[in-house]
């Protein structure tokens, strides 16, 4: 039976956020008729709740299905099964799983997200107020045009940006300053909960720094709470008080992120830690673990364990038992039939 990692979760004891069972599936249909013949499962089952003012990590390799997790938090993905539990402090505890469009519209202002790449993420025919400007003649009509200047030059300072850069256009930005510009937007609305989606990747290593020091010193000022996807490691560790790792629609593993840097336990955790480049030559390919064979599709995946075809402990038993997520103690959870 699954130990549900968000089962004393409630809006009572500080959790902003649970997501129970969620599932995303993409019907694949084939043939001369064009009927559904599978799915596609990029979200196969996934659990975790996020307390109020942490930073909760998801991390894995590219296609795992973090990214689709983000966007069906906030219904830009329609989940097939599951709840996303919203505990808005305003609006009470919604399930926004089953909203349509127009009902979602007043939840947006609560939750935002920050997109992976600053380039395709802002429109490059407005200008940058008027990008940061947006979500406020949304969500926030009763605004007066002096109030919406006011808000949109406070936020552009509070990410480092001047009220003339907001005449500019995204062009005119470095590829840092545009994706302040995209936490710019994010913050507009005073949102409760910020889902940052690979907010790093795209930029220098010698700028992923500031950005993910921005993101810390914003969440400390504005109490935001962060959904931090990432498949880097080491920025992971960083940023993030706990950390969920996916694999191939699943979570692996949850817990705290110093204990899982440094006591993993899922074989696959193991492996993916181990690939985490260290500073020491000497160290560099001590511990590394090499993981046979490809990922195998969502489209099919495989029976019992999704990791089984990959993993260097699996046996039958793994081919018939999906394993699901386990208490272990201390808020730790692992989904591996061979760790209990």
């Amino acid at each position: 039976m699954e130990d549900n990692p968000t089962q004393n979760g409630s809006a009572g004891n500080g959790f902003l956020l649970e997501v129970l069972g969620l599932k995303v599936y993409y019907p694949i249909h084939g043939g001369i008729l064009m009927r559904k013949v599978g799915d596609v499962k990029a979200v196969d089952g996934v659990s975790f709740a996020i307390k109020t003012g942490e930073t909760m990590g998801l991390v894995g390799e590219s296609g795992c299905g973090k990214t689709t997790v983000g966007k069906a938090i906030i219904n830009l993905v329609r989940p097939t099964e599951g709840q996303v539990l919203f505990h808005s402090p305003d609006k009470g505890r919604v399930d926004l799983a089953p909203l349509r469009r127009k009902e979602m519209r007043p939840f947006r202002a609560d939750i935002q997200m920050i997109f992976q790449d600053p380039y395709s993420s802002l429109n490059p025919r407005m200008s940058v107020g008027d990008i940061v400007a947006e979500p406020l003649t949304i969500h926030e009509r009763h605004l007066t045009r002096e109030e919406r200047h006011e808000r949109i030059v406070e936020v552009l300072e509070k990410v480092g940006l001047t009220e003339e850069q907001s005449f500019r256009y995204p062009h005119e930005f470095s590829g840092g300053q545009r994706q302040r510009v995209g936490i710019a937007r994010a913050l507009a609305t005073n949102p409760d909960l910020v889902i940052c989606d690979e907010p790093v990747s795209a930029l220098d290593v010698s700028i992923q720094a500031q950005a993910i020091n921005l993101l810390q010193d914003l969440q400390e000022d504005l109490d935001l709470t962060y959904l931090f996807i990432a498949h880097d490691l080491s920025v992971v560790e960083h940023i993030s008080s706990r950390i969920a790792v996916m694999y191939l629609g699943d979570i692996m593993e949850l817990g705290d992120s110093q204990e899982i840097y440094r006591n993993p336990i899922h074989p696959y955790s193991r492996a993916l830690l181990s690939a985490v480049p260290l500073p020491d030559p000497k160290r560099r390919d001590k511990d590394r673990i090499i993981l046979t064979g490809d990922v195998p599709s969502p489209m099919a995946k495989p029976s019992g364990c999704s990791f089984r075809t990959r993993c260097p402990e699996a046996d039958d038993a793994c081919k018939e038992q999906k394993p699901e997520l386990r208490d272990l103690g201390g808020e730790r959870y692992v989904a591996c039939l061979k760790r209990s």
